[in-house]
């Protein structure tokens, strides 16, 4: 057989029918919530653009729902990092 033949098996050959059933129902799983993901940032972008169309700017409102997601001494501590930089850069 050469090296670059493909290999040639069935399912029944590598995973019993028990775990051929289960690993079917996992991805069954995650392709629901795969939809469900999909619907929900679907959603998302609604309140984004509801947002940006009532004057808010939708960049600010992505890094404060980014910022509030972050343990409060942890984003004190990037902020303080991040004037110490621009500071020693000279744009503070």
């Amino acid at each position: 057989m050469a090296d670059d033949a493909p290999l040639s098996f069935s399912a029944d050959d590598v995973i019993s029918g028990a775990a051929q059933t289960r690993l079917r129902t996992i991805i069954e799983r995650i392709e629901r919530l795969e939809e469900d993901k999909a619907g929900i940032m679907g959603d998302i972008k609604e309140v984004y653009d509801e947002a940006k169309g009532e004057g808010f700017d939708v960049k600010i409102l992505r890094k404060v729902v980014s910022l509030r997601k972050k343990d409060k001494v942890k984003r004190d501590e990037e902020e303080t990092i991040l004037d110490l930089y621009l500071t020693a850069i000279g744009d503070r």
